[in-house]
């Protein structure tokens, strides 16, 4: 399984560039993605991307083009007028999953309170792929990989008819 791990943050991409390595990025959340999905037998990508609406959506496609598994952008979520990820993401699903962010803000209450209620946390399928979006924060990173991979295996077979 081929997981495409992106992290959105337009500062990131100023100072690094187009990197292929969480660590060429010091990116902390990335590099916990990618452990993790090493971690449980899987392959990755990596690519840290700048905001905006277009870059997402750019990065999105070359993933479904290459045929990965599933697709997690990290970052671009919140509220600030450059986080655009889900408004680059959610026009383009064609079934959403719901429940995945219901479950990370139900388990984000436990670490940072009421102000979970800012999470955008999303998921759902665009082009037969599962796709991602969590926030940027370490935190956010571990919680949402965590629930990613647990079911992942099981939306695959749903979405391939097995």
């Amino acid at each position: 399984m081929i997981i495409d791990s992106i992290t959105v943050s337009t500062s990131r991409f100023m100072r690094y560039g187009a990197v292929s390595r969480p660590d060429d990025a010091e990116d902390v959340s990335g590099k916990a993605i990618v452990e993790r999905i090493t971690a449980s037998g899987h392959d990755f990508r990596y690519r840290l991307i700048p905001d905006g609406i277009m870059s997402v959506r750019i990065a999105l496609l070359e993933s479904i083009e290459r045929k990965s598994d599933a697709v997690i952008f990290c970052g671009g979520t919140g509220l600030a007028p450059s986080d655009l990820t889900i408004e680059a993401i959610e026009p383009l699903v064609e079934k959403s999953i719901p429940g995945f962010g219901e479950i990370f803000r139900l388990k984000s209450l436990e670490q940072v309170g009421t102000r979970v209620m800012l999470t955008r946390a999303s998921a759902g399928l665009i082009s037969g792929v599962p796709v991602f979006a969590i926030p940027g924060s370490p935190a956010a990173a571990s919680v949402g990989i965590e629930l990613i991979l647990q079911e992942l295996e099981h939306i695959l077979q749903h979405v391939r008819g097995r």
